[in-house]
């Protein structure tokens, strides 16, 4: 038996780090309670993952079936396959109007992984980086993980959730700051930024020597007007996309970035100890999954009437307060006229009404109490459900 001593030096060695120490993914928590429902013989609807109920474009899928009867799935460049790289190069062109060198591109596990390699390739520990409040908790926490600090700046509907140029800047005079990410369309608002709103904070964070990020994962699915990308707008500025949503591939893992050139062998050079390279059955269903634009614009068409059922049915259940949904499948509701608590909100109408949301505490510890996310990605017949059950049950 090993003595006090020996026991206590035992356990230090399987302490977790503090750089471990990041709040979970409510989400996931949502997702376990309705899993528990439905064991039970109980049908809830889905609202609180932000994932398409569609599967894959058909070419992706017949891609990655062909591939797959070669037998030999190997490694590739760190980078990503010389022609997926190319392939998203000529979507810039296509999309925007926006010459892009394919040498400029590198595939990413997910967006996920982007983040990880932006973080890593362009701050230090203990660098301030300003990302906005509400928004995706793992900016934050990767920041975290990572050892530097995320700065939350308030959004506010004078700015439609968005950040602005001088609210930027503020914070950097309090406390000088290293980075700034943002979203268009962004989660969990769905709100965008325009051309004018997104090339003035660019300049204003480059100006002040503040390195900008866009998450532009929602890209495609835009309803109010079309999407800008930062790299029409900056050479310098990094961009994180991905196949996930638009494409319908959250669980292919594969995404991209356009980086400012000195930062291509950095990151080259992080991807190649970290992971090696991204999943090459992925990339290769990724490359085929642009010729399947006619199919996801079908799905789009099918998000924006989701959209307008909940916009139209949630004022009519009770909850009439919500953020302008310009993009992505999310509605953010202001459910502070029922509760104080959304997590508490969230369970209770899981329990009850058997809809699952996300409750705003997960993406706005500041007033994420007072809001709900519900994700639209889902049936039109789900959407008509959710509006019933929850008027109902707010009754």
């Amino acid at each position: 038996m090993l003595d006090s001593t020996s026991t206590d030096r035992a356990n230090a060695l399987l302490s977790p780090s503090g750089r471990s120490d990041v709040p979970p993914f409510m989400v996931m928590d949502v997702m376990a309670a309705a899993a528990r429902i439905e064991a039970a013989g109980g049908h809830v609807i889905h609202m609180e993952v932000g994932q398409p109920a569609a599967p894959a474009p058909s070419n992706a899928i017949a891609a990655a079936h062909a591939a797959l009867d070669k037998a030999r799935i190997d490694y590739t460049s760190a980078l990503g396959i010389g022609s997926l790289r190319a392939r998203i190069a000529r979507h810039y062109r296509d999309t925007y109007g926006c010459q892009v060198d394919p040498d400029r591109i590198v595939v990413t596990t997910g967006s996920s992984g982007g983040f990880v390699l932006a973080f890593l390739s362009m701050f230090e520990p203990g660098d301030r980086v300003a990302v906005t409040v509400p928004g995706y908790p793992p900016y934050r926490h990767i920041l975290t993980a990572l050892g530097c600090e995320p700065v939350l700046i308030e959004t506010s509907s004078e700015t439609r959730h968005a950040l602005t140029g001088e609210a930027l800047l503020a914070a950097h005079r309090r406390t000088p700051l290293k980075g700034v990410l943002v979203a268009s369309p962004a989660n969990p608002t769905g709100t965008m930024m325009s051309r004018e709103a997104l090339t003035g904070l660019i300049h204003a964070a480059e100006s002040a020597g503040i390195r900008f990020i866009s998450d532009e994962i929602y890209h495609g699915l835009d309803y109010a007007f079309p999407a800008v990308t930062a790299a029409e707008l900056s050479p310098q500025a990094i961009v994180i996309n991905s196949f996930s949503k638009y494409f319908c591939m959250t669980g292919w893992r594969v995404g991209w970035m356009v980086v400012p050139e000195p930062l291509v062998r950095p990151i080259e050079r992080l991807q190649q100890n970290l992971s090696i390279s991204v999943p090459t059955l992925s990339q290769i269903a990724a490359e085929a999954a642009f010729d399947g634009a006619a199919e996801m614009e079908a799905i789009k068409r099918g998000y924006q009437d989701n959209r307008r059922i909940l916009i139209e049915g949630l004022p009519k259940a009770g909850l009439s307060k919500f953020l302008p949904a310009d993009g992505a499948f999310y509605l953010y509701a202001d459910v502070s006229d029922f509760t104080s608590d959304s997590f508490e909100f969230a369970g209770r109408m899981l329990e009850k009404a058997h809809v699952a949301a996300t409750p705003g505490v997960d993406f706005d510890p500041i007033h994420g109490r007072a809001f709900i996310r519900f994700c639209y990605a889902g049936s039109a017949t789900e959407m008509r459900e959710a509006v019933t059950r929850l008027a109902r049950w707010l009754a």
